[in-house]
């Protein structure tokens, strides 16, 4: 720790040695703000900050810019990461509270292998000890969405094989703005966000209230609620010098609270059940749900020593807790995961039975576990950025981050029994019986990346250091008070150097051809002497204008060396967490991106844009083995990897009016596995393919109000999205909101 601080301090006074060499004088007060608040924004928060600068990079990138994000003004990440080419993704609760996200073929469960966060900073609730992400932000709120891949995203870490997630928070405006909306829906869904900020000569601040709630569009046998309550509360405040001093400085003070009462389940739904009815939800379902909140606290000091030289310095704190109380199992004389009777219920009939809660059962026949967290993620980070040349542009950015996480599980089971069609508790169980044990991860990481512009060609080699320690303390299940006379300790240590380079060249304003080639890795579990995830991942790609046609046209190769699978209770397995080496992979793939107007500028009043994506994603285990984790299985050689579709496309076709827009958007996701394997898909490990079609539509009042109306899933096309944790579940059928917005 005390040489990185020395780091930090070294970086800070050869920053100042500059502060006479250059002089803002002269220049253009309106101007040199707007480029300073810009610099903050793009350092600050933002790893691209504009379309123009994704569609610049040496590897793949994407900008979802807030007009974008408007359209249909989506409160689900799944929906919104659908128009990303390179994404594949499985819903699990219809509303994309936990979202499953996988860029290029990486493993995902809980998005646990790429990188997410929120104003450049890891927002997984442990990003290393154990980043299975049971918080994700709210995507409502965000400003912009960012994603990286290829050698694009070298820079962020420690997950570099698949790609990396910023989402960007509502920023402070730099003049006064408030903004109100109201929104409601069928299942009784509502929505309301109401915006405050503004900015002053050295005095800047924003505040947003975001509150998103539904009663769900499933129903338990018997009656209740299924839907959920999520509210946030952001506040950002910034101090900063006079925009014309010869050093500019700001300090940004972000604080985020959210809260979340979800009466979600792990419980689907047999194939049979689900063919009947598939919104229902059994009875034994009918006490599960989740409590949860997250704290966030970040300060940024943005220090610009000169047109060429600035730092940024982010000191973070990241707090989640939640307990998830949900139907683990039905125990009949022997106790059976709640993913195993519903796989197979006629095996399993008794079980099965007795989760719909139509007679009286014994006592303690359900366990409710109680999955009790407690989640840290604690850091400082910095970055310099210098740039120089004329002829030869070049730039070197030096970033350097310390960080810390643990993930404390103190958990129990609860044992239930039916009377009277009426879910019982019987037993209390023991706090701390089930899981009691603390998971942790201290790392070092540092990153270089220069970047080197000889006209029409740009080179930009970069290396990543990662050095992580990672341990998890186990009290032992008879040790509620964690006196440690049942302790056992175990810790694995990793040290790793990432390289990668990327490269561009324009043949033309229309015309460029970029590539790749990068080493991935993922950080290992806590056991000693477990391998990483390693691979050796390439991009090509072109991006062209042409008669109008934008568009991009990538092909990568992702070559594992070592694959490692999560045991994770969200995927049908026990949930420790714990990881498995699943071998040598290939993933490989091609991304295409297509922007057009149909009318093609013959009209200044009226646009009609259209934006096609696809994906094929092709996915082959070169090496056999066994696991017992559902989704894995046996594994041969040749097998595919699980809950990756082969193909998908997304269309989207606009009409733009100064006083009105209306957007169509249809995807199309192809059917895939459950479980490893090859061939033809049997019916009982496959999810089928879907067409599902949604249409926003807005209406410009003025400048002040703006009526809106959202439809998702317009012809209310039923759809399976996963069989996992425990059985089949539904896509969200058809639903409609209609908002309204007022700003300033």
């Amino acid at each position: 720790m005390r040489w990185l601080l020395t780091v930090f301090s070294t970086m800070l006074l050869t920053a100042n040695l500059g502060l006479s060499q250059e002089s803002n004088d002269g220049k253009d007060s309106t101007a040199l703000k707007t480029e300073i608040l810009n610099e903050v924004i793009v350092n600050g928060s933002a790893i691209l900050g504009s379309k123009f600068e994704a569609m610049n990079r040496t590897g793949s990138a994407n900008y979802i810019s807030a007009k974008e994000l408007q359209k249909f003004s989506y409160n689900d990440i799944n929906r919104i990461l659908r128009n990303v080419p390179g994404v594949n993704i499985y819903e699990e609760d219809g509303f994309g509270l936990r979202p499953n996200i996988s860029l290029r073929g990486t493993s995902p469960e809980r998005s646990a292998k790429i990188n997410l966060m929120e104003d450049g900073v890891l927002i997984a609730p442990a990003p290393y000890s154990a980043p299975a992400a049971y918080y994700f932000p709210t995507i409502g709120r965000m400003q912009a969405v960012e994603v990286l891949k290829g050698s694009s995203q070298v820079q962020y870490g420690p997950n570099t094989t698949g790609g990396a997630i910023n989402m960007i928070s509502t920023r402070i405006p730099d003049r006064f703005t408030g903004r109100a909306t109201l929104s409601a829906g069928n299942f009784n869904s509502k929505n309301t966000q109401i915006v405050i900020g503004d900015s002053f000569k050295n005095f800047g601040f924003v505040s947003e209230y975001y509150n998103y709630n539904s009663d769900g569009f499933k129903n338990i046998d018997g009656g209740g609620n299924t839907g959920f309550d999520k509210s946030d509360y952001l506040a950002k405040f910034r101090m900063n010098t006079d925009e014309g001093a010869k050093v500019y400085q700001s300090l940004l003070f972000k604080i985020q609270f959210s809260e979340e009462r979800a009466n979600e389940t792990y419980l689907g739904l047999t194939d049979a059940d689900f063919n009947e009815n598939p919104y229902r939800r059994y009875r034994a379902s009918s006490e599960d749900v989740m409590d949860a909140e997250h704290q966030q606290y970040q300060l940024t000091h943005f220090l610009k020593l000169s047109q060429a030289l600035s730092i940024t310095t982010t000191g973070y704190v990241n707090k989640f807790k939640r307990n998830w109380y949900k139907l683990d199992d039905v125990n009949l004389g022997e106790r059976v995961g709640i993913n195993n009777v519903l796989a197979d219920p006629e095996t399993y009939a008794m079980e099965y039975n007795s989760l719909l809660g139509n007679t009286d059962t014994p006592e303690d026949v359900f366990g409710i576990k109680a999955n009790n967290r407690r989640y840290t993620s604690q850091g400082i980070q910095s970055i310099a950025r210098l740039r120089w040349g004329a002829d030869w542009l070049q730039s070197l950015e030096l970033g350097i981050r310390y960080h810390e996480d643990e993930e404390d599980r103190f958990q129990w089971v609860d044992r239930y029994g039916f009377q009277n069609n009426e879910l019982i508790r019987t037993t209390v169980g023991i706090k701390g019986a089930d899981a009691n044990r603390i998971s942790n991860a201290k790392a070092i990481a540092a990153h270089t990346l220069y970047k080197l512009n000889l006209g029409r060609f740009t080179l930009t080699p970069g290396i990543r250091y990662e050095n992580i320690t990672l341990g998890r303390i186990n009290y032992g299940t008879n040790d509620a008070t964690r006196s440690g006379t049942d302790l056992s300790e175990r810790e694995n240590q990793v040290d790793v150097w990432i390289p990668g380079i990327g490269a561009n060249y324009t043949f033309t304003e229309n015309l460029s051809v970029f590539g790749g080639v990068h080493k991935g890795f993922s950080p290992p579990g806590n056991t000693e002497g477990q391998d990483a995830e390693s691979s050796i991942n390439y991009e090509l790609g072109t991006r062209f204008n042409y008669h109008g046609i934008q568009g991009e046209v990538v092909g990568y190769y992702n070559d594992y060396q070592n694959l490692l699978g999560s045991d994770l209770a969200a995927t049908g397995g026990t949930g420790s967490l714990d990881q498995f080496n699943a071998g040598e992979v290939r993933v490989s793939g091609v991304e295409v991106s297509l922007n057009y107007n149909l009318l093609n500028n013959s009209s200044e009043k009226v646009r009609l844009p259209l934006t096609f994506n696809y994906t094929l994603t092709d996915t082959e285990f070169l090496s056999s083995f066994d696991s017992a984790n559902a989704i894995f299985g046996e594994v041969s050689v040749g097998d595919e990897i699980p809950y990756i579709a082969k193909n998908q496309f997304n269309l989207n076709l606009g009409l733009k009016h100064k006083k009105f827009a209306v957007d169509l958007g249809a995807r199309y996701i192809d059917a895939f596995r459950t479980q490893a394997g090859t061939g033809t898909i049997p019916t009982n490990l496959r999810v089928d393919s879907n067409f599902v079609v949604d249409m926003s539509g807005r209406y410009f009042y003025n400048s002040h109000f703006t009526f809106s109306f959202n439809i998702i899933n317009l012809f209310d096309t039923t759809y399976a999205v996963s069989r996992v944790p425990a059985g089949l579940r539904p896509g969200h059928p058809f639903g409609v909101n209609f908002s309204i917005t007022y700003g300033l």
